[in-house]
């Protein structure tokens, strides 16, 4: 995999696998806070040097060395993510120094090192100081490193929310920099980080919100669970235990954890609460970072619900492929989106090495025959832009490689493998390694213990050691599988919803006395009951009626409560009844040579037509364009366009008239191309194509839309090949390996030189609703109405009359961008930045080449396929 990174993408900081070329901040359309990771400091090479050398590619780790202390500069004029820079560029220089020692003194490679790639670490890390310039201690989210916080070009620095988990995990890159360098700031900065969130938790609870005000300490999120914006926080608590033997880090992630198995795990699920109301849920959806809680579960010694939640997570994953971005408690996609993540990857190694139960060894094996099979692209490995569709998106994060491809490995590898005992180092949350004996090298810190305020804890997990699971649990593999096997079809039949934390300290009191699902609008008893909860109700003109619900005219307490769970349901109800309406998108994928279903595009659907979801085969033929190009008129060329997929461009006329015009042409589908120049799926919401308003029985042939950007994938192909054949269907199907093996052998002999550049370039697949419109479908008098998706979560509504929400299927809320890390969305922005001392000029490699190489790079994949399994 790194020689992808060298040849189609170094010196930037990422691999941008569809197009074989590198992603430089400032070159390509803004991605909001996800593109704050990206420093022009080469960040996937920095961020997988120590999985390097747990590959046994020592000589590849050496090269790569070399390549940073020579090319990266850490000077450069830009604003950067505070978090993201120290997990995985301050993180990934002290994992390259630590294994880079060992190698060293073990005697045979590294042997003229010194310390070249600490003193980046330290430059960095006093770049990173700045940003701790404020009256709390808590770090301002972002900083330039070249100007720092505060200085006029620093362009940063009015920010006043950070997230628990960005001011929480710095304590094992900060210690480390500390003890390495005998320079005890670093771990005095972080420490100060950490007091002052432990000192802000809610104390009735103890438990902390996601997001806090750096200068004030209020909570500015008041929800708190293990997942994204927290996770971290509560890691690096038992890690800083672990790794620097300060007792009073233990002690304030054991007073957590009694409260997170207390509140927020409802095995097998893990479910976010209210600081200051636990027992009540705040949302009804989890998101796929919770899934490194396990791994940390099997570090603290609790297998069993370790056991539990994974299992949970292994169901969801064989349902869709990939862990979604996030889901639903019945387990339906909330945010469709899977950037490769590897937290379930590196929970699954923590149960094997745990358990020794060759079960986990097994999924070991499903997560890499998914990748190869649905994320393997000719330059690497591809993000799902929607686990759905099978969709890709042009992105390969540097922690693909930093942990993935680390925790797969080590899944598999036996001791003779390794060439270092792995067990001598703890990993951070990148999965970079420090050496265990940091905790006796340059204790600066005294070990004073400033905890204070501890709960009581009659667990006797709690000990004040750490855990040794040869005698928490049988060490027998049995004894995970009995705790698996009442969850092995809990997504197929969808967990039964329990009930709610307050019935359960009620024992069996009352329930609520109103359901959402049972309201009635004219029924006076229930207008009633909605009084005493504070519930409100406005009758709206288009006689629609909204509820409201104000606490503080509850009648008590528990009725706020029951009003508030009410609203929570009909909120839940409303999004549901919304989404039945709903058409899902459906997938366009290019299964002709040298594709062979290799690029999908997620596409718009059409509410006329063949309905792709009951045609499961979907639609397969050769794309040819029509004359005239818009398709308003009668085809010029029907013995071109008979038994062909016709291409078209949208505009002048309603789509429902181009489908017919193409459909008495002979076409057997259809494909409609934004003519907005430049529009895509990554900045556009999802459409749907409306019909004309009359009958549109008459239209039996498929037709999808797709954006300019992606519509020019195809245009382009059919200049590069001229016979381009696709599918029309619901989802993204098997590729064809049959065909793509031969043709693998014939290219050997038979070479393309054309240049594939622009096709590449827009391989950006579909469906991220970054953002909700707030219009409904376009009137029947707009030509070419389109549909776009959207949710109105501010109000509750209800109708009696029947009404039509378009959209996508599965997204009760506004999704984000991305989730990346820990971090929370912010503000998009665009950033031009000053070019480092190293050429950032994009690369773009001929097809033949780019499908050579991909021949050529894969055995570490393929050593691990064949490994005892």
């Amino acid at each position: 995999m790194m020689s992808y990174v060298f040849e189609h993408a170094y010196p930037a900081d990422e691999l941008m696998p569809l197009t074989c070329r590198g992603r430089v901040r400032g070159q390509e359309p803004s991605r909001g806070d996800v593109d704050d990771a990206l420093g022009k400091f080469s960040l996937t090479l920095i961020d997988t040097l120590d999985t390097l050398v747990v590959l046994n590619k020592t000589k590849e780790f050496e090269e790569a060395v070399k390549k940073v202390i020579k090319d990266v500069n850490l000077d450069n004029d830009i604003v950067v993510s505070v978090f993201e820079t120290n997990i995985r560029v301050l993180g990934g220089l002290l994992g390259g120094h630590s294994v880079a020692i060992m190698l060293k003194e073990k005697g045979e490679h590294m042997q003229w090192y010194n310390g070249e790639l600490l003193h980046m670490a330290k430059e960095l890390g006093y770049k990173l100081l700045p940003a701790f310039n404020t009256t709390s201690g808590l770090p301002y989210p972002r900083v330039n490193l070249k100007f720092g916080v505060r200085h006029p070009e620093a362009r940063t620095g009015t920010e006043t929310d950070t997230c628990t988990a960005c001011a929480g995990t710095l304590i094992l890159e900060f210690a480390a920099l500390s003890r390495f360098t005998g320079t005890s700031i670093f771990e005095e900065y972080a420490r100060k980080a950490l007091d002052f969130i432990w000192e802000k938790r809610q104390r009735s609870s103890n438990l902390v919100g996601v997001t806090i005000n750096i200068h004030t300490g209020d909570w500015v999120r008041k929800d708190s669970g293990v997942g994204a914006g927290i996770d971290s926080y509560y890691e690096y608590l038992l890690k800083a235990y672990v790794l620097l033997g300060d007792d009073s880090f233990l002690e304030r992630f054991n007073t957590h954890y009694d409260a997170i198995m207390r509140y927020i795990s409802q095995p097998p699920l893990l479910l976010d609460v209210h600081i200051h109301k636990p027992m009540l849920n705040a949302r009804t959806w989890m998101d796929s970072l919770l899934a490194f809680f396990p791994g940390l579960q099997v570090l603290k010694g609790d297998i069993r619900p370790a056991i539990e939640t994974h299992e949970m997570l292994y169901q969801v994953i064989k349902k869709h492929n990939f862990l979604p971005e996030a889901f639903t408690t019945d387990f339906r996609v909330h945010w469709a989106q899977h950037p490769l993540r590897p937290e379930f990857a590196e929970s699954t190694y923590f149960l094997y090495k745990a358990t020794g139960d060759p079960y986990y060894l097994e999924v070991g094996k499903t997560l890499i025959e998914n990748l190869n099979k649905y994320a393997r692209v000719p330059c690497g490995f591809a993000a799902m832009k929607d686990v759905r569709t099978g969709s890709h998106e042009d992105r390969m994060d540097s922690f693909f490689l930093a942990e993935m491809f680390k925790y797969l490995y080590l899944l598999f590898a036996d001791k003779e493998d390794m060439i270092f005992d792995i067990e001598d180092y703890i990993f951070t949350t990148e999965a970079h390694l420090l050496p265990l004996w940091l905790s006796t090298t340059n204790q600066t810190i005294s070990k004073k213990n400033t905890t204070t305020e501890y709960t009581e804890l009659d667990d006797s997990n709690f000990d004040w050691t750490c855990p040794n699971t040869q005698i928490l649990f049988p060490n027998d593999p049995m004894f995970a599988q009995s705790i698996r096997e009442p969850l092995k079809n809990v997504v197929d039949k969808s967990c039964p919803r329990g009930i709610s934390r307050a019935e359960e300290s009620l024992g069996s009191g009352p329930k609520p006395p109103l359901r959402a699902r049972d309201f009635m609008a004219s029924n006076p008893e229930h207008l009633e009951i909605l009084k005493k909860m504070g519930v409100s109700l406005i009758h709206l003109k288009d006689g629609r009626v909204q509820l409201v619900q104000h606490a503080v005219q509850a009648a008590s307490s528990l009725d706020a409560e029951d009003g508030l769970r009410f609203m929570q349901e009909m909120i839940e109800l409303s999004s549901q009844q919304q989404k039945e309406q709903q058409l899902p998108p459906r997938a366009v994928q290019i299964v002709s040579h040298p594709f062979f279903g290799r690029v999908v595009l997620t596409a718009g659907p059409a509410q006329f037509g063949m309905d792709l979801s009951k045609h499961k085969s979907g639609t397969r033929g050769f794309v040819v364009t029509i004359k005239p190009y818009n398709g308003c008129s009668e085809i010029t060329n029907p013995e071109a366009v008979k038994e062909k997929i016709a291409l078209m461009q949208r505009g002048q006329c309603m789509f429902a008239e181009k489908a017919r015009n193409i459909q008495k042409a002979g076409a057997i589908g259809g494909i409609v191309i934004d003519d907005n120049e430049g529009s895509s799926s990554d900045t556009a919401p999802l459409f749907q194509m409306a019909g004309d308003g009359k009958n549109t029985d008459d239209i039996t042939i498929p037709m999808l839309f797709l954006f300019n950007k992606e519509g020019n994938i195809i245009l382009d192909a059919i200049r590069e090949y001229e016979a381009v054949e696709v599918l029309l269907s619901d989802k993204a199907k098997d590729r064809d390996l049959e065909m793509e093996n031969m043709d693998q052998k014939l290219s050997e002999n038979d070479s393309h030189k054309q240049n594939f550049e622009e096709a590449s370039s827009a391989s950006q697949d579909v469906v991220a609703v970054s953002e909700e419109p707030e219009g409904e479908s376009s009137d029947v008098t707009d030509p070419d109405s389109l549909s776009p998706a959207h949710a109105d979560s501010d109000s509750v509504s209800i109708s009696d009359q029947d009404s039509y929400t378009p959209g996508t299927d599965e997204a009760s809320t506004p999704e984000p961008a991305s989730m990346q890390g820990d971090s929370q969305p912010q503000e998009q922005k665009t950033e031009t930045e000053s070019n480092s001392k190293v050429n950032w000029d994009n690369k773009v490699q001929p097809m033949e080449s780019i499908l050579a190489d991909w021949n050529e790079d894969i055995e570490a994949f393929e050593m691990m396929e064949k490994d005892e399994l």
